[in-house]
């Protein structure tokens, strides 16, 4: 979550004290390092599960502060969004039953999350991003209300200086356009924490971003954003995109996101990464510091480099440096951000049992990684495995190119044993959680394809919305059930259900795949795709996606009476269409549209959003949502 006691540099004077601070706190900590005072030759591990909330429709629900005011729970606290919660867990030193002790801290938490919510009737979902989300759900009234989170939104906002605005191809294609930072609210992780030692922490390092792209490979649990589905791990782009503050000059100048992954290798020490960022990236936020904190190395006291670890954590690296400080002992760790909630308690562990092993066992069977990859590489494997998960191609050692599922199965798993075992770990434990990942590879069952596959074998059941929330509520069930993602049963369209939730507002059903004209088109083209397409209303939009009119069948009707279709008379649907058809917002409620409609006679209402078009509700579309309805309150027999 961070440092909530912080404020905007709003000034001159505000923003060069911090950077003194910056510059300070980095000297001291290049002190510390000199003088050998970080902790070194331990390995302690740690995570942050962070996790969804969801109403009984299976969709967001914003009752994070509720939960928290009854909770009771310190390790519980809240992220930027209200339908969000966080859990620290405690750090454990690595070897023994350390993975299974944070299984157990896990399943607690999560048992105790869903009781509480429970409460407010609420449940927990553990994904990367919750496919039932909409951009509705993304407003400021949906942001947890903190200075923290305000501030930051504020900074980002203003130092864009425009919307947040950007395309994701993946099997469909999403264009988003958004005016605030809540689209990072999106993404929900399980994020692992591996210390290192401070003389070895660039070797550490560099191995955990080489690991990164076949861990996330086997990870991956984000396919669908906004209802469309997209990479993987849509995580992966949504989050550069969110807070990306570049102008198009800086981008066009390569000047890096605040999200990245980096671009190079760490060639000595962690204070590379801090100088780096604070040379590339501008703060935005600022907060109490010590007035000196090289006074106090002199004195025996360790700071907490307050200004630094702020700063770090408005630049989001998919592996991030950490400085922390515990009964005033320092110590670094690197914290990967790449994994995702869920899809259960024990595919999380599983996930970091196998990157706490790669790590551990190339830390002793590699001498210096560079030598056998180049950084293009590395990144280049981390890309495809967000985008194709476990069917991603990986670029690897002795410039091989191989299947992620052959990596992971053939070289990685055993390298991760190896690592586990001579970290003293539990061998009942190895087996338990390295056997969950490899049947979970061997059969490429991730969150990401179960989702996906689940989709696909409900096409033409229902609407997208129903097939969303099918999904969301198999997810739940079967999270509840500890099963591992690899022995899930596919969702399925549950007819029982209650679809009211899917038809509140238009947007939820309208027809958006929609086949329009130019004003300038002949009118035979228009009465073509109605007969093609087996449709009654064809929209009208200009070159810019504006609405600019309506033809309807019943317009053609009388064209045809007349004679005029079809012969050599040229008529241009701009002589015959509807200039100023009846529009609606797709927020609107769905019985104000049917109220709508049958107060004015009206056969469909074509929905726009900014002028543009973004979809069509018709008569069939009710009486299809009345006949799903009926079926779902009427039982048979009845």
């Amino acid at each position: 979550m961070g440092e909530q006691n912080v404020k905007l540099l709003s000034d001159e004077v505000t923003s060069q004290a911090f950077m003194r601070s910056l510059l300070v706190e980095v000297h001291a900590l290049e002190k510390m390092l000199d003088a050998g005072l970080i902790e070194s030759g331990i390995r302690r591990i740690g995570a942050e599960q962070e996790m969804f909330l969801i109403d009984k429709a299976h969709k967001p629900a914003l009752k994070a502060l509720d939960i928290l005011d009854v909770i009771d729970d310190d390790r519980f606290t809240h992220e930027l969004g209200l339908f969000n919660l966080e859990a620290n867990l405690s750090p454990h030193r690595l070897g023994g039953n350390c993975l299974r002790l944070m299984e157990d801290e896990l399943q607690e938490i999560y048992k105790k999350a869903r009781q509480t919510a429970g409460r407010f009737d609420c449940d927990i979902a553990l994904v990367g991003i919750l496919p039932t989300l909409t951009k509705n759900n993304l407003g400021l009234d949906s942001m947890v209300p903190t200075p923290r989170y305000h501030a930051l939104n504020d900074a980002i906002c203003q130092m864009r200086g425009k919307d947040f605005e950007f395309t994701i191809n993946g099997i469909d294609q999403l264009s988003v356009k958004h005016d605030n930072v809540m689209l990072e609210a999106c993404n929900t992780s399980f994020q692992v924490h591996f210390q290192v030692s401070p003389e070895n922490f660039a070797k550490n390092y560099n191995i955990a971003q080489v690991l990164t792209a076949p861990l996330l490979a086997a990870a991956v649990n984000s396919p669908i954003l906004l209802g469309k589905r997209m990479w993987h791990e849509t995580r992966i782009a949504v989050f550069e995109y969110s807070i990306d503050t570049r102008s198009n000059l800086q981008q066009e100048r390569g000047l890096k996101p605040r999200v990245h992954f980096g671009d190079r290798w760490i060639e000595e020490s962690v204070t590379e990464i801090f100088k780096e960022d604070i040379a590339r990236f501008r703060p935005v936020l600022t907060t109490d510091t010590e007035e000196d904190p090289l006074a106090m190395l002199d004195q025996g006291i360790i700071p907490s480099l307050n200004a630094l670890r702020l700063h770090n954590g408005t630049v989001y690296r998919w592996n991030r440096p950490c400085y922390g400080v515990k009964d005033n002992i320092p110590h670094l760790r690197i914290e990967n951000r790449v994994i995702p909630s869920g899809p259960t308690v024990l595919d999380e562990v599983a996930n970091a049992a196998f990157f706490y092993g790669m790590m551990s066992g190339m830390i002793e069977s590699v001498k210096d990684v560079r030598e056998h990859l180049t950084f293009a590489d590395v990144k280049s494997n981390f890309l495809a495995a967000a985008r194709d998960g476990i069917r991603a191609q990986m670029n690897w050692f002795n410039d091989t190119h191989l299947p992620a599922k052959q990596l992971v199965l053939e070289q990685l798993l055993p390298l991760a044993r190896e690592g586990l075992e001579q970290s003293g770990i539990d061998r009942d434990d190895i087996d338990r959680y390295l056997g969950v990942l490899s049947d979970r590879v061997t059969h490429r069952r991730t969150g990401a394809r179960w989702a996906l596959e689940s989709l696909e074998t409900m096409h033409g059941q229902g609407t997208d919305d129903q097939r969303l929330r099918c999904v969301v509520n198999s997810m739940v069930e079967q999270q509840a059930s500890g099963k591992p993602i690899s022995d899930w049963d596919l969702a399925e369209y549950q007819l029982e259900q209650d679809w009211r939730e899917s038809y509140r507002t238009i947007g939820q059903f309208m027809t958006q795949d929609l086949f329009t004209v130019r004003p300038d088109d002949i009118v035979d083209f228009a009465a073509t795709i109605m007969d093609w397409r087996h449709v009654r209303h064809v929209p009208v939009e200009d070159d810019k996606g504006r609405l600019v009119g309506l033809v309807s069948h019943r317009s053609l009707l009388k064209l045809f009476a007349q004679g005029r279709v079809g012969n050599d008379e040229k008529l241009s649907v701009e002589e015959v269409m509807d200039k100023e058809p009846q529009t609606v917002h797709p927020d609107t409620k769905t019985a104000d549209a049917i109220r709508l409609m049958r107060e004015n006679r009206l056969a469909c209402l074509v929905v726009v959003r900014d002028d543009k078009l973004v979809g069509i509700v018709t008569e069939h579309d009710f009486i299809i949502v009345a006949s799903r309805l009926l079926e779902n309150q009427l039982s048979p027999g009845e």
